[in-house]
């Protein structure tokens, strides 16, 4: 069970109740009614030029302002240098798939994009801006990102439905000039397969030789089964459970639509070795169990992880609650136990991800972000957990290992040049030095807005 961190006369700490652990999973959503409406959203728009006086106004708008206007149409080119384009991109949702709570529209998906862009900015230095589409039509959200592309260097897309988000991710990163990503695809891939491989390191198994169970069907457990796949897990080691049940070639179901649903039904196809079609034979000798599906508690049930394999691993990702309590999971015998909240040990989160993957993205200005690049910053990832010493409750860095970004970004450039789609080829060094210079400024200057009291203090 959890520890807290009170003591007894002469005792060492006490493990909390399940009273207490309640309490402390409700407090969040608590704190953030009563603070979203005090600070009335959680970014703005500061200067990041010098103002002296009211004369340099001519150098940052007219007159001054035409001579860079006439260089970048001369060679649009200089656009990456005159303006923050270079360090812009757009968080853009529908509403449709909102973290847990489902389609709840644009403006109530708001909230979680603001605080994406938030995240960006304080563990990327990347400035990102939330925009929230008021369109469900695939078609309309792909032409509008297309649009916005003069003024972005890149786009994340988030929260949107399946598979509608499939479509629009890859029409997007055909058509567009800037990096598209989806993060609910690539970027949950990315830090559950860190913490796949660091939880096999600590069980002592081997990735291609173990059991998984992906626990749901949604665009983040489809992608995390293709990166899974690209670093060595066996597809029929694989066994991917929907609403329905596990995926087998017998699910009409999903035959009826396997052009809208391909990768499904390549997965009915492909996956399933042990040939289960039920939850519990699913579980049964299972290694680990991923989890990105409804939200709990007792989506996952006690009893199916007493059927899994040695030294079970589960990942409950699910938000605001995972799928199942982690006390409970370590009930029913789990070894490891992740899940998506802070407030838990090991956060598997993509906020460990997205962050240093589009500034690395950004600093060599790849026209892409490909499974390869994803794949490379899981392996950082990875070792950076690795290199501060892993154990049960320690599978991947947290928030605070701030290195690790700027060691993630290094890695995604890198791997982007590699693959010949960077427009520019810094040094591993310049690399990181420029990551860490311009994520130390994003937080000191948090720091400093803070102590000046622009940013107040929260109320009693």
């Amino acid at each position: 069970m959890a520890q807290n961190k009170k003591k007894g006369k002469g005792q060492g700490p006490q493990p909390m109740t399940k009273e207490e652990l309640l309490a402390k999973a409700k407090k969040p959503g608590e704190d953030a009614r009563k603070l979203h409406p005090f600070y009335r959203g959680k970014i703005e728009v500061v200067p990041k030029c010098i103002i002296r006086s009211f004369d340099d106004f001519a150098i940052w708008y007219t007159p001054g302002v035409a001579e860079p206007c006439k260089m970048i149409k001369e060679n649009k080119e200089y656009v990456w240098t005159m303006t923050n384009r270079w360090n812009t991109i757009a968080v853009i949702s529908d509403g449709t798939r909102v973290l847990g709570l489902g389609d709840i529209g644009p403006e109530a998906g708001l909230p979680v994009m603001e605080g994406k862009s938030l995240l960006f900015k304080y563990l990327g230095g990347v400035d990102a801006f939330p925009l929230c589409l008021g369109t469900k039509d695939p078609e309309k959200i792909i032409e509008t990102v297309k649009i916005l592309q003069p003024s972005l260097g890149g786009v994340n897309l988030e929260d949107i439905a399946q598979p509608k988000c499939f479509y629009v991710l890859d029409r997007l990163r055909k058509e567009c000039e800037i990096p598209v990503w989806h993060d609910d695809q690539q970027g949950t891939a990315t830090i559950e397969v860190a913490g796949a491989i660091n939880s096999a390191k600590i069980v002592g198994k081997k990735l291609d030789e173990m059991e998984f169970v992906l626990f749901g069907s949604g665009a983040a457990n489809i992608a995390i089964g293709r990166v899974l796949r690209a670093v060595g897990v066996k597809i029929e080691n694989i066994v991917q459970i929907d609403s329905k049940g596990p995926l087998h070639p017998d699910r009409k179901d999903i035959e009826a639509v396997k052009d809208e649903y391909a990768d499904k039904w390549m997965l009915c196809q492909k996956s399933n070795k042990k040939g289960a079609r039920t939850i519990e034979e699913a579980f049964k000798g299972a290694d680990i169990v991923v989890a990105a599906s409804r939200p709990g508690p007792d989506t996952i049930k006690k009893e199916w992880i007493k059927l899994m394999n040695d030294k079970p691993i589960v990942f409950a990702t699910a938000n605001p609650i995972p799928e199942i309590w982690p006390w409970e999971a370590k009930e029913a015998g789990a070894y490891i136990v992740a899940t998506g909240r802070s407030d838990f040990p090991n956060q598997i989160n993509n906020s460990l991800g997205f962050p240093g993957i589009f500034r690395g993205t950004l600093d060599v200005k790849a026209k892409t972000i490909t499974d390869e690049m994803c794949v490379a910053a899981a392996y950082e990832l990875a070792k950076t957990a690795e290199d501060k010493g892993l154990h049960e409750e320690y599978i991947v860095p947290t928030m605070d290992d701030w290195e690790v970004f700027p060691r993630e970004a290094v890695a995604v450039g890198l791997k982007a040049i590699e693959q010949g789609i960077a427009r520019e080829k810094p040094s591993r060094q310049e690399l990181m030095e420029r990551a860490e210079t311009i994520i130390r400024r994003a937080r000191e200057q948090a720091k400093f807005l803070m102590k000046k009291g622009f940013i107040p203090a929260p109320p009693e």
